[in-house]
């Protein structure tokens, strides 16, 4: 039997929607519509555009409709923390402010003049990082915002672009989560931290958890469509959550890396992980599907590339990975979450001052840049795969990779030799997965998230890295942590 989903899935530079479908012969996926997703600069602020989301979310229903593929239902994912105000009369006070706004720096510690840094960590387990939406929220109400004065409502984005597909307004658990507005422990909006940025319960949708019926789509969708009263499905709503629940593990002895521009390293716990060494470490405990909770931390990931390239011109990647494995091993290595790499002018520079800081040549040629960049992850993951395995109640055995880094092969040996561990890459459309098998457990087709990850990992391909040059990394890893320490003390 054929069963078929529609997921959203909208990341902070773009976003697409896809049709899978799960029959005897394993997981199907098709693109329906891509679209970019900009940021809008107006008056020194910078916004989301939801209304044009709404737009080209609507335009892939109706290519659904014009095509006849029948869908179940439709879920939606999206990065976190930023949110809209709903007035008393239903509609979208003003755009969204994005997490990129320059409004929020200082702001955690303006919060934490009036309520102890150590309190919020106690109660929600999230790592302090200026745009979160208490800090937001708090900023706002300290420059007599307008929208959130008028505020009847407070909505996450997944939740509000549900909200304008059904009418039905929900907070689901794992985008809430990722606000440093939910208590950890009791999996509920923390009503101290509300009362502290002036709000309450009664300012938010119904509290659900990944795989509620929000509702189905209102008339007027219906008629802009040509589609009938589809349901929509609150799925895992934070676009790392929905990918998480896609790792093909079949035990708990795993470990997840969801790589791309940013790299997310942590486990599955089935409780918060609060302690002094996970405030010390800047680890965050984030809602995951079926009670879990994500125990991680965020590392600079492909980024520094990225901002290396802007500057080599045309190259193609095999070009680039042929001239990186053609380099000297080890040559230089630097601390990919140090400050300096933040968003410098120039990130090659940025690298070079960083090696001639710590008394290392510095890289001089693409493939050397690369090398060091590649290599610097990798030992930076093992280092922070050593922190999760002091803190995890089940031994870490596997490194599932996922995401688009998850195609990256040169990095994943590079890990896996570093690491010690068997790394298992893929899926790369890790998040569009969780999204649907979410949903898939909704209908009734999965029972939880056990059925679900055994059914990827028989329908979905991965690669298998096994460690091989260890000792090599082993002694290039007493390096690194060294050169870490030098830039810290210097």
């Amino acid at each position: 039997m054929k069963h078929s989903f529609f997921a959203v899935d909208l990341g902070a530079t773009s976003g697409r929607t896809i049709v899978a479908s799960l029959t005897d012969k394993g997981l199907e996926l098709e693109e329906i519509n891509r679209f970019p997703n900009h940021l809008t600069e107006v008056g020194g602020h910078f916004y989301w555009d939801i209304n044009e989301l709404y737009r080209h979310i609507i335009e892939g229903l109706k290519l659904v409709a014009q095509r006849q593929l029948p869908i179940a239902s439709i879920g939606i994912d999206t990065w976190g923390v930023d949110f809209v105000c709903i007035g008393k009369d239903g509609h979208i006070l003003r755009q969204p402010y994005a997490y990129r706004d320059p409004h929020t720096v200082g702001a955690p510690e303006a919060f934490f003049a009036r309520v102890p840094r150590e309190e919020v960590y106690r109660t929600t387990g999230i790592q302090v990082m200026n745009f979160n939406s208490l800090f937001q929220l708090d900023t706002l109400r300290r420059n007599n915002d307008s929208a959130l004065e008028a505020a009847d409502k407070v909505a996450f984005m997944p939740d509000a672009l549900s909200y304008l597909l059904t009418g039905k307004l929900v907070t689901e658990y794992t985008i809430a989560s990722t606000s440093q507005l939910v208590n950890a422990k009791t999996k509920a909006l923390a009503p101290e931290l509300l009362k502290a940025v002036g709000l309450t319960e009664g300012n938010f949708g119904e509290f659900v958890f990944p795989g509620h019926h929000i509702g189905t789509l209102t008339q007027e969708v219906q008629r802009m469509t040509g589609l009938g009263a589809i349901p929509v499905v609150a799925v895992a709503g934070h676009d790392t959550a929905s990918a998480v629940a896609a790792v093909p593990a079949l035990d708990k002895h795993f470990a997840y890396l969801s790589s791309g521009t940013w790299s997310l390293l942590g486990i599955e716990t089935e409780a918060p992980v609060i302690t002094q060494d996970t405030e010390r470490l800047n680890f965050t405990n984030e809602g995951g599907v079926g009670g879990t909770i994500r125990l991680l931390k965020n590392v600079c990931g492909m980024w520094l590339l990225e901002r290396c390239r802007e500057g080599w011109g045309e190259t193609t990647y095999p070009e680039l990975i042929a001239e990186t494995e053609a380099c000297e091993p080890f040559r230089s290595l630097i601390n990919p979450d140090d400050k300096i790499f933040a968003n410098p002018a120039s990130m090659e520079k940025a690298i070079c001052e960083y090696c001639e800081s710590t008394g290392q040549p510095a890289p001089e040629t693409r493939g050397q840049f690369t090398r060091c960049i590649f290599e610097s992850l990798a030992l930076r993951y093992r280092q922070v795969i050593e922190d999760l395995q002091a803190l995890s109640p089940n031994t870490v055995e596997t490194l599932n990779i996922i995401g688009g880094g998850s195609r990256n092969a040169l990095l994943n040996q590079f890990t896996a030799d570093a690491t010690h561990l068997k790394v298992v890459a893929g899926p790369s459309e890790a998040t569009a997965i969780g999204n649907v098998m979410i949903q898939a457990m909704a209908a009734g087709v999965v029972a939880n998230i056990e059925q679900m990850r055994k059914l990827i990992y028989k329908s979905v391909p991965t690669q298998t890295y096994l460690p091989a040059q260890t000792t090599d990394w082993d002694i290039a890893y007493i390096h690194f942590k060294r050169y870490c320490h030098e830039r810290r003390t210097n």
